[in-house]
């Protein structure tokens, strides 16, 4: 009979839980810059996400996508699966619901395994957590929880402002606090530029008066919100037509509707700009072919065509002969153009451009000497 693990061998590695008040709050963004930042003082940082809800199938183990940004973005030096043990599958909670003295012991065994040779060799260990403090109640591994199993003190991340994020630290600290988790600080993130002050000033007294040190205000940052045109086509149910290849990374900054005349049109189309339009609206695809046949003038985005209308065969040879990326949907434009509008933008591995600026965001704007401090580390 296997012998479960019901706690880390490893109790030396400093580790910390990187924790959110809500889904899409910045969790990973935050570790993305910490690892940099931390890789600057200690030579060995690992990372760990113990569990994970959104997921890739990698070498027949479903891999959390965050892990898989972590393993294309930082030379960690450990096996991708031991950096996500558990993925939540569709079926997941219903199996644990039916049998939880059977599967129980085995998550939590997985989890000390995967933590233990993640930390292997590392000078600190950073821990992603999935949402909230609560997120995994329901099989008993909680953020707070796999906190308190793994020994690790947790820094929560919110989302900017005064009121609001110091009630939803306050709510996910008291989880915390019942499993007797530290938690050492607080990071707030997408801050108004033009609040930033502000906010340092009566969120940090209100979250000194809890006994929460504020570690960090992180700038509201435009070029993070901006989707890739795969990510838009993803969004839109949508397929390509044109210029996949050399157009899937290119960065949406704004949206246009063509329901205006082609030649009103023109002036609106700049770098950055995603043109939706039905693909009957051959005026308006001529004079963007003709627009950005210039060398160098006018570098679109894209085009979306909306619903499923493929223009004729004598535009589609034009646009072939262009490196225009095209792509068609079902929707109709102002659905489309709502789709992308409410789009989540998460970090993905081929955002190359957006790493660096994630890097210089926290190294800038956290105060990574008291994170240092708080996990007795010395450097």
């Amino acid at each position: 009979m296997k012998e479960y693990l019901t706690k880390p061998e490893n109790s030396l590695t400093p580790r910390l839980f990187v924790a959110a008040t809500r889904q899409n709050d910045g969790k990973t963004t935050t570790c993305l810059g910490l690892f940099a930042a931390i890789q600057h003082k200690l030579e060995k940082v690992g990372y760990i996400k113990p569990i994970g809800q959104r997921f890739v199938k990698f070498h027949d183990h479903l891999i959390d996508e965050d892990t898989v940004l972590f393993d294309t973005t930082y030379d960690i030096h450990t096996p991708i699966e031991s950096m996500s043990p558990v993925a939540i599958d569709g079926t997941f909670t219903r199996r644990f619901i039916d049998d939880p003295k059977g599967m129980h012991p085995v998550l939590v065994d997985s989890v000390l395994r995967a933590f233990d040779r993640s930390a292997y060799e590392k000078d600190m260990i950073i821990i992603e957590g999935s949402g909230h403090a609560g997120v995994g109640s329901i099989f008993n591994l909680s953020n707070a929880e796999v906190a308190r199993l793994l020994g690790a003190k947790a820094i929560i991340v919110a989302r900017g402002g005064i009121g609001k994020p110091v009630d939803e630290i306050s709510l996910n600290k008291s989880l915390f606090d019942k499993f007797g988790v530290e938690v050492i600080g607080a990071i707030l993130n997408k801050v108004d530029p033009s609040r930033m002050e502000l906010v340092r000033q009566y969120t940090g007294k209100a979250l000194e008066a809890m006994g929460i040190p504020l570690l960090g205000l992180i700038p509201d940052t435009e070029t993070l919100t901006y989707p890739n045109l795969s990510q838009v086509v993803e969004a839109v149910e949508g397929r390509w037509l044109n210029g996949e290849s050399t157009g899937e990374n290119n960065r949406v900054r704004n949206i246009v509707v063509g329901a205006m005349t082609a030649n009103s049109l023109i002036d609106y189309i700049k770098p950055g700009m995603l043109i939706i339009t039905p693909g009957d609206r051959e005026d308006i695809l001529l004079l963007t072919i003709a627009a950005c046949s210039v060398a160098g003038k006018r570098p679109l985005a894209g085009i979306v065509l909306t619903r499923n209308i493929q223009p004729s065969h004598h535009i589609m040879e034009m646009i072939a002969q262009t490196n225009i990326p095209v792509v068609i949907s079902k929707g109709e434009s102002y659905t489309v153009a709502s789709r992308i509008n409410s789009m989540t933008v998460k970090t993905q591995p081929q955002d190359a451009d957006k790493i660096p600026v994630i890097k210089k965001l926290i190294a800038d704007n956290v105060d990574l000497e008291m994170i240092m401090k708080k996990l007795n580390i010395n450097v």
